[in-house]
């Protein structure tokens, strides 16, 4: 594995954490960094700093393609990881976005349900195709 594929798992595991115990994602990473526990891969703070900071507007595409899906209503993982592949194609310029979308479903793939390869891939793909779009709004 790669050192920027353990940086994203790691960074699913601070924002899927951080979800789960009901604090902000922020808090999180800056507990677990102060307690020596934190990531040591400056991409995986990148990412959910970036995350964090643009949880909103993420979470605002994700509903806007997740046609007949709430963002309550998706598993967990699925959520996070699109969250996190979301990010990467739109705001970070050194991922090919094939990449960033292969990434996503493998870790769904790994964590998930048998249709969330699918569910992700999906709507990464809108999300890439709509990207110029996007990116200027």
């Amino acid at each position: 594995m790669s050192a920027r594929s353990k940086a994203r798992k790691r960074a699913l595991d601070v924002i899927f954490s951080a979800e789960a115990q009901g604090q902000r994602i922020d808090d999180m990473l800056d507990g677990q960094m102060d307690a020596g526990e934190g990531p040591t891969n400056e991409y995986t703070v990148t990412l959910v700093r970036g995350i964090a900071d643009r949880q909103d507007r993420l979470d605002e595409l994700i509903t806007s393609y997740a046609h007949g899906w709430t963002l309550e209503r998706m598993p967990a993982v699925d959520r996070n990881v699109l969250r996190l592949g979301i990010y990467e194609v739109l705001f970070v310029d050194d991922v090919p976005d094939a990449v960033a979308v292969s990434e996503a479903v493998n870790l769904v793939r790994d964590l998930s349900t048998d249709e969330s390869p699918t569910f992700v891939n999906g709507i990464l793909a809108h999300v890439v195709r709509d990207k110029e779009k996007l990116a200027g709004e």
